[in-house]
């Protein structure tokens, strides 16, 4: 039986767990200095006096909004282990963890929860971020496989915990991306076993590493010298895709994945600013496959945490890790392309008291034409955000940073964030731009040590700017506009768009923003995404008690918003103890596709099938009963 290095708590808490940090005793001063949270709350929605009522007015005067987008009828909260969608509308699965992709693998078996060779001819485990693409005449569905849940892949046997080789190879396979052609069948959407498109891409799958970090020294390996090729990609979250057909899949908590075989073994500076180290999360990995022995490769961890490129219709390509986008723990890749035919990407780096950054391309678009290196050389900037609604990109550079290249900021992004003085975030995780307009929404989920514990690099997290909150456990939504609607601008203005909170409890700041009623009350805003029309879709991945803090707020959920009038309606509700991630519509947009993760985390769903089944993570489908277009 393979015995791990590991720690085992959930995810959220596993890097305060690994490196703790101390209290941070200064934050009376830093308070002092900052707004208090009611002032900045006041202020904030003065500033948009029509930032609850007439939305993006709050930046600058557009026409004013007629009528109501929000054409349904809401989903009320509850506790079900179901998905609830509004009256007119149905929903079915589209697949599960397990689906096999190929006529050759059998399909999900309940007793066993498969093996390491069923899981690699079958779709991974824990979708999140997902894109559909047509082309070739063929509907092509590309999702991540953030991660495995141990006590549910492992749970027929009592240690739920790998114990041999193939358990390791069985849950090296559940992550990564599952690449696969849909068809319709009886107005359901299918997969197509044995399609050429079909592919699975895991911790396994060479890489190509491109950009300035491409050949440096710390990430060369003893089975990679030039550094120039790595295997593999790992707890997948967010995606974004690029106006030139490729898909882009997010590298996040790649740490909890390292371990060291020599208890001496001291992990770097570097390392713990990443939060690798000595233990993993009980995957155990390295204790069959050495490269994620930290004591043995220590570069090894310095060529993961990237941006990687897919090409969703060549099923023989391979995957390119964007370098130049910066290393840290991406959440989504926003990509819009500017005035000036520039491609610029928002990205969050989703930890408490991280940054949220930008990339701009130095070559331009070209519709038809070669775009494959335009995500290898650019600038990387990072956000500084000020109260008086104002704030900066700040350039990342080795003259701002005083770091020695531009290939060790790629690398250690986070060190040069920290080196220039960004804002610390709560969390910052999906970015979505909207599409008729230079205006840009970022999820902060929450953070509980807000005002109370630096960051793992020792940057401060005073209260103040767009994090408003100390120990804040409902998470806002930030937006902001760049300078005269341009993307490339160094300078923008911001708002808040949401405050989440609970308004039956809190009747201070922790009670939400005005748009926040009994009726749409939420927490831990995650997943975003812009449809068609311009309206904002909301998911949550938070506390699901349903009592305390928590009360009414139901299992997690999917909202509506609308960015011109800030109103805010539940779309739906997802089963037990699941988070709703990911997002992404058809072409003629008559069907949305959402992602339930993690159903049953903790033993109290059998989702989607029922009965006594293994939960099982699901991409659904969700259209109206009536065949008209859905956002």
């Amino acid at each position: 039986m393979i015995k791990a290095h590991s720690i085992n708590v959930p995810l959220s808490e596993f890097d305060d767990v690994t490196y703790s940090r101390p209290q941070q005793t200064d934050f009376e001063q830093l308070s002092e200095c900052a707004m208090s949270r009611r002032d900045f709350l006041e202020k904030s929605i003065a500033f948009g006096a029509s930032a609850f009522v007439m939305g993006s007015t709050a930046l600058s005067p557009i026409a004013a909004h007629a009528g109501n987008k929000l054409e349904f009828d809401p989903v009320s909260a509850n506790s079900l282990d179901t998905v609830t969608v509004p009256k007119g509308y149905s929903w079915n699965i589209v697949a599960r963890w397990g689906d096999p992709l190929w006529s050759k693998g059998p399909e999900f078996d309940h007793e066993t929860r498969g093996t390491g060779a069923s899981q690699e001819l079958a779709v991974g485990d824990n979708n999140d971020g997902m894109a559909f693409f047509h082309n070739q005449g063929k509907n092509i569905f590309a999702v991540n496989n953030e991660y495995v849940n141990r006590n549910i892949i492992y749970g027929n046997r009592k240690t739920e915990s790998p114990e041999n080789a193939d358990d390791v190879r069985k849950g090296k396979a559940g992550h990564g991306v599952s690449v696969f052609e849909l068809t319709q069948v009886n107005n359901k959407w299918e997969i197509v076993k044995d399609s050429p498109f079909n592919r699975r891409i895991t911790a396994d799958t060479p890489m190509e590493l491109t950009g300035p970090a491409r050949g440096h020294d710390l990430l060369k390996t003893e089975a990679d010298p030039e550094g120039i090729q790595s295997i593999g990609t790992w707890n997948n979250c967010g995606n974004g895709r690029t106006p030139w057909g490729t898909y882009l899949t997010c590298e996040e908590n790649f740490n909890g994945y390292f371990s060291s075989s020599d208890d001496s073994y001291e992990p770097t500076p570097e390392m713990k600013r990443y939060g690798v180290g000595k233990k993993d999360r009980g995957y155990a990995w390295s204790m069959v496959d050495q490269r994620f022995d930290i004591s043995k490769h220590p570069n090894e961890s310095n060529r993961v945490g990237y941006v990687v490129e897919i090409d969703p219709m060549d099923s023989t390509s391979t995957p390119k890790k964007r370098t130049a986008l910066g290393r840290f723990k991406h959440e989504n890749a926003e990509l819009v392309v500017a005035k000036s035919g520039q491609v610029v990407v928002y990205m969050g780096d989703d930890e408490r008291g991280e940054f949220l950054y930008k990339y701009i391309s130095s070559g331009t678009f070209k519709v038809g034409g070669d775009n494959s290196s335009l995500l290898e050389k650019g600038t990387l900037y990072v956000a500084k955000f000020a109260d008086g609604m104002r704030g900066d990109w700040l350039e990342l550079t080795p003259q701002t940073t005083g770091m020695k290249s531009q290939a060790e900021i790629c690398i250690h992004t986070r060190i040069a964030a920290s080196a220039v003085g960004a804002t610390t975030m709560d969390r910052p995780e999906w970015v979505a731009a909207h599409p008729h307009k230079a205006e840009v929404y970022c999820a902060l989920t929450n953070n509980k040590n807000r005002g109370k514990k630096p960051n793992k690099g020792g940057d401060t997290t005073p209260v103040g700017g767009p994090n408003s909150r100390k120990a804040n456990n409902y998470g806002q939504i930030v937006r902001w506009r760049p300078d005269n609607g341009d993307h490339l601008s160094k300078t923008f203005e911001w708002d808040l768009f949401v405050i989440a909170g609970n308004p039956t409890v809190h009747s201070d700041v922790y009670g939400g923003s005005k748009n926040i009623t009994t009726e749409n009350m939420f927490n831990s805003p995650d997943g975003l995404g812009f449809d068609s029309k311009g309206l904002l879709w909301i998911q949550t991945d938070g506390k699901y008690s349903n009592k305390d803090d928590f009360a009414g707020m139901g299992n997690n959920q999917m909202l509506v918003g609308d960015p011109a009038s800030g109103e805010i309606k539940r779309f739906m509700v997802g089963p037990k103890e699941c988070e709703i991630t990911g997002i992404t519509w058809s072409p003629d947009y008559k069907t949305v596709f959402v992602g339930i993760q993690h159903p049953g985390e903790k033993g109290n769903s059998h989702f989607p099938e029922g009965g006594k089944s293994t939960p099982r993570s699901s991409v659904i489908a969700i259209s109206r009963d009536d065949g008209t277009p859905i956002g």
